[in-house]
């Protein structure tokens, strides 16, 4: 193998690929990353057993060939090169071996055998469809937040991806929740995405396509099956396994009947959460909203700190009420609101709490209140 590639084109790749890479491996080849050149491009690939990334970039190829090398250590020796360098890589003559040149930078590295990279295998993947990748961005912006960390409950560790009915017709559905918040956010159904099955796109996942599409325009090609999905961005292929779970009957934790309507002025309220919450206990982070015609209070105690109250005006006409939240779950919530204005509804103190942003019916939040 031989080849030529310009620096910003194999670090912007490799950036790619060493995400993917877990720092510690028990097995020594999930840490490489597979290089092969052919026929003017060389194609990356990087997987975890869960996930693979393959990336396509143009290259001088004089010889094809393939090899396995470190995906972090390539990646930090790119980085350091000289913006606009060419880069010289090759297979050296010691078995083994890859040699890097650039300039008067001369490497090698230790290399393994390409024929004992795993590759994913090609299921068959029934559904496809093409979604804006602005769509793609949003869905995953406006809940990735709420997505659960806790193991335990490991059908909650991702996203929720299906066909629903939406109130203007067919959308595509994302939703997340850890048990005290949950995020729902819907897009027009793509066409042919009608018959596809509800999965649980990893929190790993999300993340690293996420990355893939933050300039990315145009469209992105989903394929998938009950066990796998792929995105398709530019030059990049990723496909990830599935969660092997049952996402709950999240319809039943979204309240209908809250009755209290307050409407707050999204930039003054946020600031007025972060300002208050300084005080709230470092574990529970708790804050206490009371609401009065036309008024609201925040306030926060701490036997260590002290206390903090801040008075907001707001749009409320529904009598006396005091509900307690979590203040990072709060600002979580209220900032994914794009318009200027939030809706609270409310139904008492030990009740869910259901967001909406005042200009955006796509997305919707509910929060669960706690003591304070």
């Amino acid at each position: 193998m031989k080849m030529t590639i310009e620096r910003g084109a194999l670090l912007r790749s490799l950036t790619h690929a060493q995400s993917v890479v877990e720092r510690r491996n028990t097995i020594p080849i999930l840490a490489n990353v597979l290089i092969s050149a052919q026929n003017g491009a060389v194609e990356l690939t990087a997987t975890d057993m869960d996930l693979a990334v393959v990336e396509r970039v143009a290259a001088e190829v004089s010889q094809a060939g393939s090899t396995t090398v470190s995906a972090h250590t390539l990646f930090d020796i790119v980085r350091k090169l000289e913006d606009g360098a060419q880069i010289e890589i090759g297979v050296g003559a010691e078995e083994g071996q890859l040699v890097l040149r650039c300039g008067r930078s001369n490497l090698k590295l230790a290399t393994l055998a390409s024929e004992d990279f795993p590759v994913m295998s090609d299921d068959d993947m029934p559904h496809s469809f093409l979604v804006s990748a602005a769509s793609l961005r949003s869905l995953i912006d406006r809940t990735r937040f709420a997505i659960s960390t806790e193991e335990t409950r490991y059908y909650l560790n991702g996203i929720y991806l299906h066909a629903a009915e939406g109130e203007g017709g067919k959308v595509l559905r994302a939703v997340a929740t850890d048990g005290h918040r949950l995020a729902r956010m819907e897009v027009p159904l793509p066409d042919g995405a009608d018959g596809m099955p509800g999965v649980i796109v990893p929190r790993k996942t999300v993340n690293e396509l996420r990355k893939l599409i933050d300039e990315a325009e145009g469209d992105v090609a989903v394929t998938l099956s009950d066990t796998k999905i792929r995105f398709g961005v530019e030059d990049i292929v990723l496909t990830s396994k599935l969660i092997d779970g049952t996402f709950p009957d999240y319809d039943r934790v979204i309240p209908l009947g809250n009755d209290k309507v307050l409407e707050v002025n999204r930039k003054p309220f946020e600031r007025a959460v972060d300002l208050v919450s300084t005080i709230s206990t470092e574990k529970s982070r708790a804050i206490k909203l009371s609401l009065n015609d036309g008024l609201l209070v925040l306030s926060a105690t701490s036997p260590d700190a002290g206390s903090a109250t801040e008075e907001l005006e707001v749009d409320y006409s529904d009598g006396e009420l005091e509900i307690g939240f979590n203040s990072r779950y709060l600002l979580d919530i209220t900032q994914q609101i794009l318009g200027d204005s939030a809706q609270f509804a409310l139904a008492d103190a030990a009740s869910p709490t259901l967001v909406r942003d005042s200009s955006d019916a796509s997305a919707l939040y509910v929060l669960m209140p706690m003591r304070v």
